[in-house]
Formats: structure tokens, C-alpha cells, sequence
């Protein structure tokens, strides 16, 4: 996706190309093959959910055929992890390969072990504390129970971004909003969670045992090793 004359532009495979992803299963499949995966064209060609679907039907909210309906279907299943993971945009990893980036973008903390060590701020921790009474919670809800909004935190946006990044969140589902005489309205909202609630927490840390400059150096070479065209500068925008 870029932005042209001052239109977006969505890039992409052509209809009737035999390697283009029709369904949310197959790109489940491509990630679980590939491992991870950012969801827009970025500096690294090919190394994106976009350049591999048709740009005719995004954002239209057909659910068989939308890529930005897809990934909706995909953090639901639970089958592969979804958040902003790349360069603060959005996109999946495997639960293969989930482990690895947690060693690597925690740096072997917990989140609780991290704060004791005054490596997070008040703002991460408000935000985490919230999970530790709710196994998920919607943006909007978790917006006011953190303290974030009118007269209080700033910045709820961007600390969710930093803790995707770091691992310690992802988006686990996509609900539309509730009113009091319980019918649903507007769009519909990210739910998050920890990735330990989606899959384990013996899982998702089994990578802690190796230094985390080991877990990036395998998420180097194998993204290498896929995507030889691109230039390490290109693939580090991406991944750092």
C-alpha cells in the first residue's frame, strides 16, 4: 500500500494468477508455511500479504474475498498470531515461530520481570495489569481501565503498538460494541490478549532457554533465505 497523487494504492496479484491467495485459510497456510509475514508492501518486495492477493477487493467487507476482512477471520481462529509485529504495522507469525520473536523482542523478560528491572514504563504496566483480571479485553474498555484518555494517560495508541512490538500483546479478535440494551453498533474494535492466553505460556516462552541474539539471528537467516532479493537494510526496516 502506498500513497500516490494523493490516493492509496493497493498492490497485488493479478485475478486469474494461479499463486494468488483467494481465501483467509489459505494465507493461514502461507504464514504457517513461511512463518511470518507483514500484511502491507513495505521496503522488502514480495514480503507481504498484500503483494500476494488481488487489490480489487480490499476494504469492501466481503469476508471471502477482502483481505482486511481475512485478517478479522485469522486473529479469531487463533491458528496464527496477528498485531502490529513489524516496524510498528501490522502482520503474522506463526505459532511456530511465535517463541522465537518473543525471546527476541523481550529480551528473556516476562513483562513483570522486565518492570522490576525499570525497563517499562507506568503506561506498559497500567495496560498489563489489565490482563491480569481479564484473559481479553476490547481496545475501547481497555482504553478506560488503564487510566488512558481525558485527564489521564496519553499516548494509549502508541504504548499498545510498543507492547505488540515487544510481544506481550496481540490482537486475539475483532467485536463490534455493545449498548446498554445489549445491540451491537459501529465498527467493529480489536480485542487484545497475551499471546500466553492464545497458546501457552510454556509455549510461547520455549524459546527463553537460548540468548535472544540467537532467536534473531534464526529469525535473520530464515527470512534471508525466503526473501534473498531484498537488501538487509529493506529486511531490517521490517523486522527491527
Amino acid at each position: 500500500m502506498a500513497a500516490e497523487n494523493g490516493q492509496w494504492i493497493m498492490y497485488g496479484m493479478a485475478w486469474d494468477d494461479p499463486y494468488r491467495i483467494r481465501s483467509h485459510q489459505e494465507l493461514i497456510r502461507w504464514v504457517q508455511e513461511i512463518g511470518f509475514l507483514p500484511l502491507f508492501k513495505n521496503e522488502a518486495d514480495g514480503f507481504s500479504a498484500e503483494e500476494h492477493t488481488s487489490n480489487q477487493f480490499w476494504w469492501t467487507g466481503d469476508p471471502e474475498q477482502d483481505p482486511w476482512a481475512w485478517r478479522e477471520l485469522i486473529a479469531r481462529s487463533g491458528e496464527v498470531a496477528y498485531g502490529k509485529f513489524f516496524g510498528g504495522k501490522a502482520g503474522f507469525i506463526s505459532r511456530e515461530w511465535f517463541p522465537c520473536f518473543a525471546n527476541y523482542r523481550r529480551d528473556g523478560y516476562d513483562f513483570d520481570a522486565r518492570w522490576d528491572d525499570e525497563l517499562a514504563n507506568i503506561r506498559c504496566k497500567k495496560i498489563m495489569d489489565c490482563f491480569d483480571r481479564e484473559p481479553e479485553i476490547p481496545s475501547h474498555e481497555l482504553k478506560l481501565k488503564a487510566g488512558f484518555g481525558k485527564g489521564g494517560e496519553k499516548n494509549f495508541s502508541g504504548i499498545l503498538t510498543q507492547l505488540q512490538m515487544q510481544s506481550y500483546l496481540t490482537i486475539r479478535d475483532f467485536r463490534r460494541r455493545v449498548s446498554k440494551k445489549g445491540q451491537t453498533y459501529g465498527m467493529a474494535v480489536a480485542v487484545y490478549a497475551q499471546p500466553e492466553q492464545l497458546w501457552g505460556y510454556d509455549h510461547v516462552t520455549s524459546a527463553y532457554r537460548e540468548d535472544p541474539q540467537e532467536s534473531w539471528e534464526r529469525i535473520w537467516d530464515h527470512v534471508r533465505a525466503r526473501f534473498s532479493a531484498a537488501s538487509e537494510e529493506q529486511l531490517r526496516k521490517v523486522l527491527r
